[in-house]
């Protein structure tokens, strides 16, 4: 999202209660989802500082991204991804014991009917602006061994600095890992894990490893403990 939840919106989640349904999904993403979310690529366009004022992680290559039936159902339960939200430098303290959330400030995200939420996963998926990033993928799902594969992303490549393998294990800068690939489509995370910044100008993730076999073990790591 560009901007803070519509008022409407906003009530409701203060309120704690449900979005409204409605029939015409391309019009509730549009309208419910708009003000925190981007929809379209144009975010890319102005000066980095459009990261700092991100309320949400955009949404215009969600069909690129997404595995549909784990957004239809998030929409329906959704559970914090992020545990510093989008822009952790605005929600993460300095202690004793190193870094920690300070979660005052994180707004939860209202849940959605079934219906509704069914509708508007089906509209999201169908924003897919970077088919081309997918098809130029090559990582076909393989294996590895948990044990290996966890020194690799930790130890090797540094990824628990940013991220969760496992809850409450690992940094909190960027997204837990350890539902990624129940969430997200095979390609998308090796793609993004080679080039981010083809994805997005304005990630604060860095670029990886250029080479694409040390790419496809994190990916596969990612498939071990996602179908644990």
């Amino acid at each position: 999202m560009k901007h803070l939840f519509s008022l409407g919106a906003a009530a409701m989640l203060a309120a704690g209660a449900p979005l409204a349904a409605h029939a015409d999904a391309a019009g509730d993403v549009q309208q419910q989802c708009g003000a925190c979310h981007a929809l379209k690529h144009d975010y890319a366009t102005p000066a980095i500082q459009e990261r700092v004022e991100r309320k949400a992680p955009p949404l215009d290559f969600a069909g690129n991204k997404f595995q549909r039936a784990w957004l239809a159902s998030w929409l329906q339960n959704p559970t914090r991804i992020r545990p510093a939200g989008v822009f952790p430098p605005a929600h993460v303290k300095n202690g004793p014991d190193g870094d920690a959330v300070d979660a005052t400030g994180l707004a939860k995200h209202p849940a959605v009917p079934a219906a509704q939420a069914e509708a508007m996963a089906d509209y999201l998926m169908t924003l897919k602006p970077f088919d081309d990033l997918i098809k130029a993928e090559t990582y076909q799902p393989g294996t590895i061994a948990e044990r290996m594969g966890k020194m690799n992303f930790g130890k090797f490549k540094g990824c628990d600095g940013c991220h969760q393998d496992a809850p409450n294990s690992g940094g909190v800068s960027g997204p837990e890992l350890y539902t990624a690939w129940k969430r997200l489509q095979p390609a998308f995370i090796s793609s993004y894990i080679g080039n981010p910044v083809a994805w997005d100008p304005h990630t604060m993730m860095p670029k990886g490893d250029a080479n694409a076999d040390a790419v496809h073990k994190l990916a596969n790591y990612l498939k071990v403990i996602g179908e644990k």
